[in-house]
């Protein structure tokens, strides 16, 4: 063999050594699917997470998708079977069909379980196993506009909550001045059409007979809860919601409520922020809008005024059958800590099922939070919403009746109770 053919072999097999090693550089992949598209706060602390995740851990990288939930569910239905989900993905615990399927890895081998809120850990939990971070956690809230209230001659009062007779007072006030009293849609989501009914429900019934209601061992019959549907029909029967009901999305309602047509009140979870916070040519609310915060109004002889339901929403689980769970974990381990809580709070405005450290939030809209942490300082906590307690034909029913065609004023109290009996209730 000629000294030029040795040289020309020991060069291919240095540059084949070098590419070996290039190869063996290369970093790991891993897909995740995260929700809040549309929702610039959220997106942006997501984002931040994944930068910060591939930084510090060079062997990892991450392809990052923003789709909107709905879209994400039905991908991701399709996609556990076929063995084709993203390592990480968007997910609320009223999908209980995916942990039921075995498509959730769980989590306790992966993170550090002492980043998680106690109370919300509970969310995400099953035999035992956490498979869930719980990034988003949420109140349900009744948003006013401080203006318009004012103007149709209602006045908060200092406890921030109105009674039963004042808020049907604030209804046909509303009414009669051309101002929908209540902003809220079911045109895209299973629970808006509820909201306003169930969180009086919780206020009557107090915890212990509303988790009855919600685990069906508590008839719609039951006197105190005709005597709230009852009142609830009357506020619909009297103009309450938008005649676009049955259609307006969930995004819509908010443009609806802080800018057009405007209304006097948005009952909404505290993500309400989300979309809310944006930039005004982005959907957000305008600059300077009169928001206010009250409480859901106090039912007569409520057993519990100060009740309030507390719920973990969005959360990333990772794919039971994903082939890259080192990286997949690690990034988990690295999202569940009390300082993205701490970023998460003041950045979204938010509650998280995150710890967090009050001590170092910092907030672009602080008085807006100030008034958030007022309306739930002495608040008596049930945790979770409707949807979380209902399954199968007991949740389709809640979302054909009590989420639409009741609140539409399309049926009566008794055909409304009637149904969600033959559904809910156990025999």
């Amino acid at each position: 063999m000629t000294s030029v053919r040795r040289i020309g072999m020991a060069a291919l097999a240095v540059l084949a050594m070098g590419a070996g090693h290039a190869a063996a550089q290369e970093p790991t992949q891993i897909t995740m699917w995260s929700n809040w598209p549309d929702e610039p706060a959220k997106k942006d602390w997501v984002s931040a997470r994944i930068q910060e995740f591939e930084a510090a851990n060079k062997q990892c990288s991450v392809k990052l998708s923003f789709i909107p939930k709905a879209d994400i569910y039905t991908q991701a239905k399709s996609a556990v079977r076929t063995g084709q989900a993203p390592d990480i993905f968007y997910m609320e615990p009223d999908q209980p069909e995916f942990l039921a399927g075995g498509f959730l890895e769980p989590l306790d081998d992966y993170i550090n379980l002492a980043g998680i809120e106690d109370w919300a850990k509970p969310a995400w939990t099953s035999k035992g196993k956490v498979y869930g971070v719980p990034v988003e956690a949420y109140t349900v809230e009744l948003y006013y506009n401080k203006d318009l209230v004012k103007k149709v001659g209602v006045e908060v009062p200092p406890s921030f909550q109105l009674t039963q007779a004042a808020f049907a007072d604030l209804v046909k006030k509303g009414v009669a001045a051309g101002i929908t009293p209540v902003s809220q849609g079911v045109g895209d989501r299973p629970f808006p059409g509820g909201q306003l009914l169930f969180e009086s429900l919780l206020r009557k019934l107090g915890k212990d007979d509303y988790a009855k209601l919600l685990n069906g061992e508590l008839s719609f019959k039951d006197p105190r809860v005709v005597e709230v549907m009852t009142w609830v029909k009357g506020l619909v029967d009297a103009g309450a919601y938008p005649k676009s009901f049955s259609t307006l999305k969930l995004g819509e309602s908010h443009f609806y409520f802080y800018n057009t047509p405007g209304a006097l009140t948005f009952p909404d979870p505290s993500w309400f922020t989300g979309r809310a916070f944006a930039a005004p040519e982005k959907g957000g609310m305008p600059a300077g809008f009169p928001l206010g915060i009250m409480k859901f109004p106090a039912m007569d002889n409520g057993a519990c005024p100060d009740c309030k339901t507390l719920a973990v929403a969005g959360s990333f689980v990772m794919y039971s059958k994903g082939k890259n769970k080192d990286c997949a974990g690690k990034l988990l381990k690295s999202m569940a800590t009390a300082e993205n809580g701490t970023k998460w709070i003041g950045q979204v405005s938010l509650q998280s099922g995150l710890k967090s450290d009050p001590a170092k939030i910092e907030s672009p809209h602080k008085d807006y939070f100030a008034d958030l942490i007022a309306r739930n300082k002495d608040a008596d906590y049930f945790f979770g919403t409707p949807l979380l307690y209902y399954r199968a034909k007991c949740a389709d029913t809640y979302v054909q009746v009590m989420n639409n065609a009741f609140p539409a004023g399309l049926i009566t109290v008794a055909e409304a109770g009637e149904k969600m009996d033959a559904a809910c209730l156990k025999k």
